[in-house]
């Protein structure tokens, strides 16, 4: 009953921005985070950015001072700008909620689809 898609990869030059938005539906008690993953070929899903329903975030050292994430919480809403962006961004980008739901408000990760984001040099 948890659905969660993103959207917003594309094809940019390096250098350019894109702004990718995730948003989190269906019956729930409440989203506690929400983060970005990226996962190249034959390599392992990595964190990007994360962020608490709190405000509090989390950037992976490769893109911090590019990349910042924000959220909307009324929309269980979060998004990624990504900036002054390289080759090695080059990825699958996978939004991920972590939310209560429930009888017992148990707490599981959801995932989206994946969204491309491709940087030419």
């Amino acid at each position: 009953q948890v659905h969660v898609v993103e959207s917003g990869g594309g094809l940019v030059q390096a250098g350019g921005s894109l702004r990718l938005s995730c948003a989190a539906s269906g019956r729930f008690f409440s989203v506690n985070a929400m983060g970005w993953y990226r996962q190249a070929p034959g390599k392992q899903r990595d964190l990007v950015a994360s962020i608490t329903a709190g405000g509090d975030t989390n950037y992976s050292d490769s893109v911090k001072g590019r990349f910042t994430i924000t959220k909307d919480g009324a929309k269980n809403a979060v998004y990624l700008q990504m900036n002054s962006l390289k080759p090695e961004d080059t990825s699958i980008y996978y939004c991920a909620a972590d939310i209560e739901q429930g009888i017992w408000n148990t707490v599981g990760r959801f995932w989206g689809q994946g969204t491309q984001v491709t940087v030419s040099s």
